[in-house]
């Protein structure tokens, strides 16, 4: 019987018994990252620290960070301020405020290692309000890239802008104040 070799020539490969399945077959890749995340997930039993599964789930960037938000008083769970060894369970309802925009999330699945971003979103139901529309006009007070140092004049016109002419006139007022 005749040796056969894979397409490119390198090997041997078996070939299949009557009816019998090929050898290697490869998994689906959501499949593959759907059992990773539950591998990742705590054994019976065990449970999952806020922290890490807002971590674990790409809510924020760092676990540092996550404890850092809980102690702030930035996470929520099912209502109340949590401390970042909070345990999670399935049904939990998370808020996480940062960057001055609120996620709503409610805990499907619990996960402890950081998983892709498509595997994460399937650890959650987000009811996160809609993030506000950004501004389609350039922030006031920036200037052209080499335009130099702003004048008085420039500064002045900056402070109105911003609010702050009343501000600049107290500085003045201080100033004048002097013994």
């Amino acid at each position: 019987m005749a040796s056969e070799h894979d397409e490119n020539g390198s090997g041997p490969v078996a070939a299949p018994q009557d009816g019998a399945a090929p050898a290697a077959v490869t998994p689906d890749p959501k499949t593959a990252a759907i059992a990773a995340a539950e591998a990742a997930g705590p054994q019976n039993g065990e449970s999952v620290r806020v922290d890490s599964w807002i971590w674990a789930v790409r809510l924020i960037k760092t676990r540092s960070l996550g404890a850092t938000a809980c102690r702030g008083g930035h996470v929520r769970v099912n209502g109340e301020r949590v401390k970042p060894a909070y345990s999670l369970r399935v049904g939990d309802e998370v808020r996480l405020r940062q960057e001055g925009r609120e996620r709503v999330v409610v805990v499907k699945r619990l996960i402890r290692k950081r998983v892709g971003a498509p595997v994460a979103v399937q650890c959650y139901i987000d009811n996160s309000p809609p993030p506000p529309p950004r501004e389609a006009v350039a922030p006031a007070g920036i200037r052209d890239r080499g335009a130099g140092r702003p004048t008085k004049r420039d500064r002045r016109e900056m402070d109105r802008l911003r609010g702050l002419e009343g501000l600049s006139s107290s500085r003045r007022d201080a100033g004048s104040s002097r013994p």
